[in-house]
């Protein structure tokens, strides 16, 4: 059964902001993309990106191309997008289709889905060359609830496991069924920790957010999920708003696995180290956030619905979409108004609230896998 807390109930007093160094060094993010980029397993995309064999999409993970393909036999890979004769990149394209091969575009050597080398021009000149021996390296993929997730750590984890404190958690929302709708990339000017750390607490939102506090009272709810790498809990949806929706309407009809109290309710969660989801009756939302500068963070947002949705005459929606958008909106540029003054001689930790004890267990999570017990 999940036990709900208040935010007060997990407060520990003396949680202070993180330095400034945190956020704005070089050196920092460099050992984040040791530490974090290249040991855990990162969000990359939805299942249904790659619904068809050949379908591909490349992301970077810790400055790695890599490309998430599936291959003819319906298996899902990921490999660096590297060729192994001379390491020239091979897919340029942000994602498309491809035949039945992976071609270098500099000496045309050839890749079948699998990863297979199967040409290699003028090779067989060379003695004892076997084109068994030079496949393209993969990286580890496994899919979760309808995502994708791609590890870079040769010995790593296994994704059920490393995701254990996850399970069946969020089966009532239907997830692997789920559908894209739409699809927003933002250039966030701040530092990829305070997107997490903005969305983790809603303090701000009587401040920040206008139409979403009409909505979801910042003092409503109760968190679940309080310390470690996986935060949240819910928020209660006020009357007579039927859904989280620019105009307070439910843009489809609510999951049917939900209860009356579930219909009320929309859940925010922080899964480590990329991955933001946020659960509402009707229609999900889900942010992969991707570190690019100590100040600069792409965050790709999508909306996701129930296949049969778009099949109800009262379907709109936009104004999910419309909803999210502004606030979203609202939320990068206080998030880069922050990044801007944490980069002032003058910033010195300041102290969290009761109200801001998801970001400070957000930290400590942080910390831990940085190998630091303290700041």
């Amino acid at each position: 059964m999940t036990t709900f807390q208040k935010t007060a109930d997990s407060y520990r007093q003396g949680a202070r902001t993180l330095p400034g160094r945190y956020y704005t060094s070089p050196e920092i993010l460099a050992e984040e993309a040791e530490r974090i980029g290249r040991r855990h397993w990162h969000c990359v995309g939805r299942v249904e990106d790659i619904a068809r064999p050949g379908d591909y999409f490349v992301k970077e993970i810790a400055g790695e191309s890599l490309i998430v393909v599936r291959d003819q036999s319906g298996v899902p890979r990921a490999f660096y997008n590297v060729c192994r004769h001379r390491g020239t990149r091979l897919c340029e394209e942000a994602e498309g289709q491809l035949s039945e091969t992976i071609q270098c575009p500099y000496h045309a050597w050839t890749y079948r889905l699998d990863g297979q080398l199967i040409g290699a021009p003028h090779m067989n000149e060379v003695e004892g060359f076997d084109k068994r021996k030079f496949p393209l390296h993969q990286a580890a993929l496994s899919d979760w609830e309808g995502f994708l997730f791609v590890c870079l750590a040769e010995d790593s984890e296994p994704l059920e496991q490393a995701l254990a404190p996850l399970a069946g958690r969020f089966a009532r929302f239907m997830l692997p069924a789920l559908r894209r709708g739409h699809r927003i990339d933002y250039v966030v000017r701040a530092n990829w920790k305070l997107v997490f750390q903005n969305y983790s607490e809603c303090l701000h939102c009587p401040v920040i957010h206008p139409e979403l506090s009409t909505v979801l009272p910042y003092t409503s709810g109760a968190n679940d999920l309080v310390e470690g790498r996986f935060l949240g809990g819910y928020m209660t949806i006020t009357e007579p708003n039927a859904s989280v929706t620019i105009s307070g309407r439910a843009c489809a009809a609510p999951f049917p696995g939900l209860s009356a109290d579930e219909r009320r309710r929309a859940y925010y969660y922080t899964i480590f180290p990329n991955l933001m989801l946020s659960l509402h009756p009707d229609y999900v939302v889900y942010y992969q956030v991707w570190p690019q500068e100590p100040g600069r963070t792409l965050v790709r947002s999508e909306w996701l619905f129930h296949p049969d949705a778009a099949k109800a005459p009262d379907f709109h929606p936009e104004g999910a979409v419309e909803f999210w958008d502004v606030t979203n909106r609202q939320d990068w540029h206080i998030c880069a108004l922050s990044y801007a003054g944490i980069s002032s001689h003058a910033y010195t930790p300041g102290p969290y609230s009761p109200r801001e004890s998801m970001p400070a267990a957000w930290d400590r999570a942080y910390l831990a896998v940085m190998g630091r017990e303290t700041p």
